[in-house]
């Protein structure tokens, strides 16, 4: 079974009880994480135009974003499951829409939105350049592009404890023996996604320019953020 068909399936499953299960898997602090990226996101005024978030699951980015601004947000997915949560959570925004589609190959015309955003979905594709490649292309000059994802820990310190952690005692507290399977893939898929510096290199290599990096708990979740001229 191919990475995409695979991972499309998972969430599929997971996707009742995805938000308790992230609660859970990091401690209560996923919620702390997303507030930052939406934050960040809104310093930049340009923001307040038009965003789109991808791989936006059950929707708790985007709702930040259009809560907290008056841009037109669109929230993008390719798990119909994950979607349907999204909007009972959106309630009355007007400001934000949620669409299914296909990182890689985005419906949208080049240059439309303000700010584009990405986050714990980089690392569940299987082409990290192709989807990064598309978020650029539909991001205005000038314009910010946001990557917040989970990273192998670097540091030698703590590398040991969050290994156990993550392969051992995170897929139980994320879906029990039920679902262990799950989410050990979820470790696996974090276990093997490139480090910072090498995602900082793929977004060099497009021209992407201010690139910047903001790390938490260790480099276990990090914020990149990049400037399209």
């Amino acid at each position: 079974m191919d990475k995409s068909k695979k991972v499309y399936d998972i969430f599929q499953r997971i996707s009742p009880f995805y938000d308790e299960a992230n609660d859970r898997i990091s401690l209560g602090l996923q919620k702390k994480w997303k507030e930052e990226l939406v934050k960040l996101i809104l310093e930049n005024p340009k923001a307040n135009l038009s965003l789109l978030d991808i791989c936006c699951g059950t929707g708790d980015i985007s709702i930040g974003l259009a809560k907290n601004s008056h841009a037109e947000i669109v929230g993008l997915d390719f798990s119909e499951n994950m979607l349907k949560i999204a909007e009972n959570k959106k309630g009355s925004l007007t400001n934000l829409s949620f669409v299914r589609g296909d990182a890689k190959n985005l419906a949208f015309a080049d240059g439309s939105f303000d700010g584009v955003c990405i986050s714990f979905g980089l690392r569940n594709t299987d082409d990290y350049k192709k989807v990064i490649s598309e978020m650029l292309r539909v991001l205005k000059n000038n314009s910010y592009i946001y990557i917040m994802d989970s990273f192998p820990v670097e540091n030698k310190l703590i590398k040991p404890f969050y290994k156990v952690f993550f392969k051992y005692l995170m897929p139980i507290l994320g879906g029990g023996m039920k679902r262990y399977k799950d989410y050990s893939w979820l470790y696996e898929s974090t276990k093997n996604f490139i480090s910072p510096k090498e995602l900082m290199d793929i977004l060099d290599s497009f021209g992407v320019k201010n690139i910047r990096t903001k790390k938490m708990l260790f480099g276990a979740c990090v914020i990149v953020k990049g400037q399209k001229l």
